[in-house]
């Protein structure tokens, strides 16, 4: 069969309520690795697509929480289609949803459905079941696996009086009788069918079953269709319906990550302790200590060290950084050999410059160091700019804040702030300016000033014992 333009429906099912995970949450939005569940088979069909040059229209059919689902995915996936089955009375009523409102459905030669909360699906897989169409007869495929414990799932019937040599059917857990239950190869929920053979079977199934429900699974009658067992389908296909297995896609999927990065060169002294997000960027060269988070979509270049504890979500680290142990960092920027932390908080846009240094609990927010500018000790500086190589004593504080609005500090180059001294913004210092410690600054200073603001020291000599006394009486 000759490859084509727009060759295969995609439908994702992503109604359901995920009741077991007893969540608010629509289980596809459930956060794994800085993405949420239904983002990864998504990225899957995007891949395969790529890889096998088969043309795709995805389709997502929600129904419990749609309008969250669909504000969700409209962000990331502009180009992908929505359906909503309005009552969730099973997986052929959600794919029969798909066909009543979608007009372009019977365009396509084959039809691929999957399920929204399979999050190690890959291209791959969907490659082997493609293949597999390619070089059968069968117009119906269902993927399959092998479990020890098959509870659950729906169980592969290969061999009975109603089933043609060669065919299968599909009995769900509730209806299979004491022998079926013992079969240990299950259905994967994964299937490519004909289109118009599968619209065709669609209108002939019911819901005469324990569960009520219409039951996609019985387009595979034993009379047409082939069963597809995917290597290593229990690790790959598994879905997600309770917080245990969400821990181990998610361990999985931290573990491939990681493993990803070491072979691209970056070295993670203890992966068991490192959590990085499935969306983060890590060069070569760069050493991450234990304990450390790499949330959203943070980038780390070559030659970063980051130390014991640290979390950086949605930062991008230029090369040679230095970051020390146990820093909040956010939405920021760190440039080229710069030096942070340890005990640093870098709050929403935040810049820190080439050789620029914020040193231990210092908490920057909506500032911008510029080259080589130090912020050493005890500090917040908000709303503000610093200049190049200007040192900012221990304990400075940007008074940014008077009560109901921001206002901006801007320091100059080669400046030097003489600690625990505070400035009153909105001011601004020219370059080369010296503040005295202890210092108020309320007004702005020229360039080359020396400002000293403080109450003027009074010494009383031989007085400290009369002093003492008088404070114990």
């Amino acid at each position: 069969m000759a490859l084509v333009k727009q060759q295969v429906a995609v439908v994702v099912l992503a109604a359901g309520k995920g009741t077991r995970l007893k969540v608010s949450t629509a289980k596809p939005l459930l956060p794994v690795l800085g993405l949420r569940l239904v983002d990864y088979p998504l990225q899957a069909v995007a891949q395969w697509s790529q890889r096998a040059q088969v043309g795709v229209q995805v389709t997502a059919v929600l129904g419990h929480q749609k309008e969250n689902m669909q504000a969700y995915l409209q962000t990331r996936y502009p180009a992908l289609n929505y359906v909503i089955q309005h009552e969730q009375k099973g997986t052929a009523d959600a794919v029969r949803a798909y066909f009543t409102q979608t007009p372009s459905a019977l365009d396509f030669a084959w039809t691929l459905i999957m399920c929204a909360d399979t999050p190690l699906i890959n291209a791959e897989v969907l490659n082997t079941l493609w293949q597999a169409a390619l070089g059968e007869s069968s117009a119906a495929l269902a993927a399959t696996f092998m479990v020890d414990d098959p509870s659950g799932y729906g169980r592969i019937l290969r061999e009975g009086a109603a089933i043609k040599q060669g065919s299968f059917k599909i009995v769900e857990e509730k209806d299979a009788s004491p022998d079926q239950r013992l079969i240990k190869e299950v259905n994967a929920g994964l299937y490519l069918v004909d289109t118009k053979l599968l619209h065709t079977h669609l209108q002939q199934i019911n819901d005469q079953n324990k569960a009520h429900e219409f039951y996609l699974t019985d387009i595979f009658d034993g009379q047409h269709g082939k069963a597809i067992p995917i290597n290593n389908g229990m690790a790959l296909l598994a879905g997600v319906n309770d917080m245990a297995q969400l821990a181990t896609a998610r361990a999985e999927l931290r573990w491939q990550k990681i493993k990803s990065l070491q072979m691209a060169g970056v070295d993670i002294i203890d992966p068991a302790t490192t959590y990085i997000d499935q969306e983060v960027e890590v060069e070569a060269e760069v050493v991450i200590h234990p304990g450390v988070h790499l949330e959203g979509k943070t980038v780390v270049k070559r030659g970063t060290v980051i130390e014991a504890g640290a979390v950086l979500k949605n930062m991008v680290v230029e090369e040679d950084v230095t970051i020390k142990a146990y820093c909040y960092l956010e939405d920021s920027r760190i440039m080229a050999k710069a030096s942070v932390g340890p005990f640093a908080h870098l709050r929403p846009n935040s810049v820190v410059g080439p050789q620029a240094k914020v040193g231990n609990f210092v908490e920057l927010k909506k500032a911008t160091l510029l080259e080589g500018a130090k912020v050493s000790h005890l500090s917040y500086v908000g709303d503000a700019e610093i200049g190049r190589r200007t040192n900012i004593g221990c304990g400075f504080i940007t008074c940014n804040y008077d009560g109901a609005n921001k206002h901006f500090t801007k320091i100059g180059d080669d400046c030097f702030i003489g600690s625990d001294s505070q400035m009153i913004a909105p001011v601004e210092l020219g370059d080369n300016c010296f503040v005295a410690s202890g210092s108020t600054i309320n007004k702005s200073m020229p360039a080359n000033s020396f400002a000293i603001s403080r109450g003027r020291q009074q010494t009383r000599v031989g007085e400290a014992e009369h002093f003492k006394a008088k404070k114990k009486e």
